[in-house]
């Protein structure tokens, strides 16, 4: 999935916080791994109880004004902790479009199944479109929520920043059951074929990978053909390649011989 991979660590918590590309960047090398569970268990006993502090720092910040709820925010965009939901629910009827949107970051990391449905309505109805990014990022940290519909028409209608993010997310709703996947996969594919921005698709390749095996036979074979028909055919090199990457992925004989015929002939570098 195209995102970042590198942690900018010599921000301030301030600037971080205020800077909404950084913290998206930030947050989505995050999404996929916890940093407590890459360290050993002296560490992270040790670790445990600087994060307690931070915490315990970050809800002191979150009562304070601006700049100090910014502080917080940022904090509980790295920690986990129970007691930051209620003071994070009400930043999200914050008038700054900063507050809301690292609110709805935090709540991502610190997901709790009242902020489901204000979270649907940001993404269906704030009028910022770092927000409803932000939104759409969160929301799949939520796959058991009924959060699939949402996202599949933000992916249709919204402008690029939040489509790009809606693939992922998508990809965490479908991978629950079959019944979510095949609705998640046929939006995906559509917006393979017709979505104007090359990094949209690429995404939409990345989640339909994830979903494969949820998938039943004849949508995974017109998967298949669409990855196949954006490695001819796509007119940006990256989406090329990540199609080439999910179709080898897939470990079939018979895709892994597809690909092999068309690496001969010529027809793929």
């Amino acid at each position: 999935m195209t995102q970042s991979e590198a942690r900018r660590k010599d921000q301030s918590l301030s600037s971080l916080a205020l800077d909404p590309e950084l913290l998206a960047e930030e947050l989505a090398a995050e999404a996929d791994l916890d940093p407590l569970e890459s360290i050993g268990p002296d560490e992270q006993t040790n670790d445990s109880q600087a994060v307690a502090r931070a915490c315990d720092q970050g809800l002191v910040w979150l009562k304070g004004g601006h700049d100090d709820r910014l502080q917080g925010l940022r904090v509980f965009c790295e920690h986990r902790d129970p007691r930051a939901i209620p003071p994070l629910m009400a930043l999200l009827d914050q008038p700054c479009p900063v507050e809301r949107m690292s609110a709805v970051y935090a709540l991502g990391r610190n997901p709790s199944p009242q902020a489901v449905e204000p979270l649907l309505k940001l993404l269906q109805a704030d009028s910022n479109a770092y927000v409803r990014k932000a939104t759409a990022w969160s929301l799949g940290n939520f796959p058991d929520a009924p959060i699939l519909n949402p996202l599949i028409r933000a992916l249709q209608i919204d402008i690029s920043a939040v489509r790009l993010w809606c693939p992922g997310s998508l990809a965490e709703a479908g991978s629950r059951s079959p019944v979510k996947a095949d609705p998640a996969a046929g939006q995906l594919l559509q917006s393979l074929r017709v979505d104007s921005e090359p990094v949209v698709r690429s995404n939409c390749i990345w989640a339909l990978g994830r979903l494969f095996e949820q998938l039943v036979v004849p949508r995974q074979q017109e998967m298949v053909e669409a990855l196949v028909n954006s490695l001819l055919h796509d007119g940006e090199a990256s989406v090329r390649d990540e199609a080439k990457i999910a179709l080898e992925q897939l470990e079939d004989p018979g895709v892994l011989a597809r690909l092999q015929t068309l690496l001969d002939e010529g027809f793929i570098g």
